[in-house]
């Protein structure tokens, strides 16, 4: 694709997985500050989400293809975003233990030349092992969790407490990049 493509997040997963995608694209950081209590469906809220961090960019650009992502889990109605803390990350592994719950991901492309814009949102079930505490506590010292949305990253050491999943890998990485590749085409 020849035109200019700017990431409007500094997600080093989103990048990765773009990057692996082989497309060429500059990350733009958003200022957006995210609401994730607004009344909305799961996947409505992710791709308001996303619309807007992609808008908050989008305007410092005249022409570009801004791509804007917005992940998190949902278990049983209830949002888990980032823990950020290990007592948070605690709570939300023994919650998902042994359970079914979704990722989802929203994003959104606007092409600032003429305003066109796509958002959509990509579900992904995860089936998580039914975990001892020992296992818990051993992985929130990794680290890894305290900024994952459900307090795992299943790229990494996280890996190892998914029982399998249903749907896009990527998705639950940060960025379903097939549905995002077939949706930049509509800009061409």
């Amino acid at each position: 694709m020849s035109r200019r493509i700017i990431l409007a997040s500094t997600s080093p997963r989103r990048k990765d997985l773009l990057e692996k995608a082989g497309l060429t694209f500059e990350v733009v950081g958003s200022d957006y500050e995210e609401d994730m209590m607004l009344a909305r469906a799961p996947a409505e809220l992710a791709k308001h989400l996303s619309r807007g961090k992609a808008e908050a960019v989008a305007k410092k650009y005249a022409d570009a293809l801004v791509i804007g992502a917005d992940t998190f889990v949902v278990y049983e109605g209830s949002l888990l975003g980032k823990p950020h803390t290990p007592e948070k990350a605690k709570e939300m592994l023994e919650m998902l233990s042994g359970t079914m719950h979704t990722a989802i991901t929203g994003f959104t492309i606007i092409d600032t030349k003429d305003g066109e814009s796509i958002s959509e949102a990509v579900e992904t079930k995860l089936y998580l092992k039914e975990l001892t505490e020992q296992e818990i506590d051993e992985y929130i010292a990794t680290g890894e969790p305290l900024d994952k949305a459900g307090a795992y990253g299943i790229q990494g050491v996280g890996q190892t407490l998914v029982a399998h999943i249903e749907g896009d890998y990527d998705n639950v990485i940060g960025l379903p990049v097939t549905a995002v590749l077939e949706a930049l085409k509509r800009f061409e």
